[in-house]
């Protein structure tokens, strides 16, 4: 896509301030905006992650799409990061809270890959490069 300069990726919690703490610590990042109605992190120089609580992001969506409450813990997307050591980063979910969902283990497309859901059920990937493939 040309002319893009910015991606932000937008998680819809059900406790912003609970999820900032996860992605905190998790990451090891101060978010660069926290403010009510809206946390962000600067995940590269160019990606950020964004939490916006479900009860905001309500008042644009509802009544044209249901509300986001009623589908947390059904998962919905999936932050694939990858990482120098995805290994520290699982352990470091399953600390915070997140739930455990595959252990990190070599996958066919060529990563190295552990799987963990967050507070709201999102699922994230923590994975590395372990085989030089072109799919």
């Amino acid at each position: 896509m040309k002319n893009m300069e910015a991606v932000e990726f937008i998680l819809y919690v059900s406790d912003q301030s609970k999820s900032t703490k996860f992605y905190e610590k998790l990451f090891n990042l101060t978010p660069c905006l926290n403010v009510s109605g809206m946390t962000e992190f600067n995940l590269s120089e160019t990606v950020k992650l964004g939490l916006m609580p479900e009860s905001g992001i309500s008042n644009i969506l509802c009544p044209v799409m249901p509300h986001p409450k009623i589908a947390n813990g059904i998962p919905r997307c999936e932050l694939y990061l990858k990482v120098t050591n995805p290994a520290d980063y699982l352990k470091r979910g399953i600390q915070l809270g997140g739930k455990n969902i595959s252990e990190l283990q070599a996958r066919d497309w060529g990563d190295t890959v552990g799987y963990i859901a967050d507070l709201d059920g999102h699922v994230i990937a923590f994975a590395k490069i372990t085989i030089n493939t072109k799919l």
